[in-house]
């Protein structure tokens, strides 16, 4: 099976990751990226691996502990020395819709740091235009198949190395 409306490459075919391992894999080049501004929007249904690329990347930053999802608390910040960039992993599941967001204060984390949103759909137009998207889809076989949108600021960044 192949990834519908794929866009990242790597050689000549898709990026496909298979299992929790790969994915905590992809988290942690994701970090090796990760600026101060920087925010990751992450699309997909229950059980695709959202919170599991963010515990790679936050692995990769240096949290020791395992991440918890933030799917109660809607927001989970973290900061050095527990981690080297400061880093909101914020999880909107639990929202009804951008109406709702008002009282978060999400930019305020980007101030010098980034951003690791699921769910970012529960935002309507409010998601930031300069987010990386990675859309994550399950295919038949339990792998994933990421679909990104790549706006200006990670040109030159995406796809990884």
């Amino acid at each position: 099976m192949t990834c519908p409306g794929w866009s990242i490459r790597v050689g000549e075919g898709p990026l496909v990751v298979k299992g929790e391992a790969e994915m905590l894999a992809l988290g942690g080049r994701l970090a090796l990226q990760l600026r101060p501004g920087d925010i990751i929007a992450l699309r997909g249904g229950l059980g695709a691996g959202k919170t599991t690329l963010a515990r790679g990347v936050l692995s990769a930053l240096g949290l020791t502990e395992e991440a918890p999802s933030p799917t109660f608390a809607i927001v989970q910040p973290y900061a050095p020395p527990e981690v080297r960039l400061p880093l909101a992993h914020i999880d909107l599941y639990r929202l009804d819709g951008p109406e709702d967001m008002r009282e978060l204060g999400l930019s305020d984390y980007l101030d010098d740091g980034a951003i690791i949103l699921e769910w970012p759909e529960r935002m309507g137009d409010q998601l930031w235009s300069d987010a990386l998207i990675l859309d994550i889809a399950v295919r038949e076989d339990d792998a994933r198949c990421l679909t990104a949108t790549v706006p200006a600021a990670w040109k030159g960044r995406w796809p990884l190395t």
